[in-house]
């Protein structure tokens, strides 16, 4: 999505409220991650997916990219409420420029935005069988707002970076994760429609299975993927952010240290087993319980209106990756919530790195992968 060229060497680049997270992926034969980068943000610079404060952002990624030494071509994420995923029935057509213009078109009654202040792009997910008239295509429009794509590639730029695309963080976190949920390819790129069917149309594949891929992180980011395309996606501005900002107002922490407080209480052990002030243990455990059901709730929601979109499928399971997959229990309470089977996950391609690290990496792995 959004991008322009192909290096041999490209930087994801996922930006969350208390942190940058870098991961540069080389391509000479075969898929490798050359280096990867974490630094914290301080509270402020980045809200719900938007910069707040461009200067202080400018810098945190100049320290990041001079520290860890990472390559300057870079493919950002974007993960807020002012990006728009829709799912289009459209006629079969095979003609690039007509299919261009019917789907901006078509997207003008499906995207809650103006389109002229808009950046839009669309990927081909599926085409039914038929003849004539009855050839149907399946679309997924994506649109965001042109002054939010500009306000972050500025800060980009001006911290030396190229970026060289425009990704939703929510495609990146299926392409590091469908390879493992049994997609193909084994790097979890997405798989065309071309790539999918044999040179008989009449031949359709297995049909792959419909999950639900969930980010939790500063915000919720989740997405809906029938193999590695994606049908559906949602930002939810509460996650762990919401969590930590209770925590930490109710006990007088400052952000990062409550930050730290919630994978060392958790939801799985006896609060007497846990070390530390008794009285913050048991207020992270307090606010984890009532975020889990908040979460639980958004999930629901999110659920609920994926399932009133046309030829919805039947979701067989929910695959959990960003910070809060580390936090013990969070997993297992919203299975129990939902009803539905909860796994956490990490790209393969991380496993030299420890499970925090490699938890908070997922994403901008995925969008470093050569699409």
């Amino acid at each position: 999505m959004f991008s322009n060229s192909k290096q041999k060497s490209i930087v994801g680049l996922d930006v969350e409220a208390g942190s940058i997270a870098a991961s540069e992926v080389s391509v000479n034969g075969s898929t490798t991650v050359s280096g990867t980068g974490i630094v914290r943000l301080e509270p402020g610079i980045f809200r719900e997916g938007e910069i707040s404060d461009a200067a202080a952002l400018t810098e945190a990624l100049k320290e990041l990219f001079s520290s860890h030494k990472l390559g300057k071509h870079v493919r950002l994420g974007i993960a807020n409420q002012r990006v728009a995923v829709r799912t289009m029935q459209l006629p079969f057509i095979e003609d690039e420029e007509e299919l261009a213009t019917a789907i901006r078109f078509q997207a003008q009654d499906h995207i809650p935005m103006p389109l002229e202040h808009a950046v839009l792009d669309y990927e081909v997910v599926g085409r039914s069988g038929g003849q004539g008239a009855d050839r149907r295509m399946e679309v997924v429009a994506v649109a965001a707002r042109r002054d939010m794509i500009e306000t972050m590639l500025t800060s980009m730029r001006e911290a030396g970076l190229r970026p060289v695309g425009i990704d939703l963080s929510a495609f990146g976190m299926i392409r590091a994760l469908a390879a493992g949920n049994g997609s193909q390819p084994g790097n979890g790129t997405p798989v065309a429609y071309e790539d999918r069917v044999g040179e008989d149309e009449g031949e359709m594949p297995p049909v792959a299975p419909t999950t639900l891929y969930c980010s939790l992180g500063d915000v919720t980011n989740l997405a809906v993927a029938r193999g590695s395309s994606c049908l559906f996606t949602r930002i939810s501005s509460y996650g762990m952010e919401g969590i930590a900002q209770r925590l930490a107002e109710r006990k007088g922490l400052t952000l990062d240290h409550a930050r730290q407080w919630l994978p060392h209480v958790g939801l799985d052990q006896p609060l007497e087993d846990i070390e530390g002030d008794r009285e913050t243990v048991e207020a992270a455990r307090e606010a984890l319980a009532d975020g889990a059901a908040k979460l639980a709730d958004e999930l629901r929601l999110s659920l609920d209106y994926y399932r009133t979109q046309e030829g919805a499928a039947n979701i067989e399971g929910v695959v959990v990756c960003g910070p809060g997959s580390i936090i013990p229990g969070l997993s297992q309470r919203l299975e129990r919530e939902l009803g539905l089977r909860f796994e956490s996950a990490r790209p393969p391609a991380l496993s030299h790195l420890d499970d925090a690290s490699a938890a908070r990496l997922t994403l901008s792995y995925g969008l470093a992968l050569a699409e």
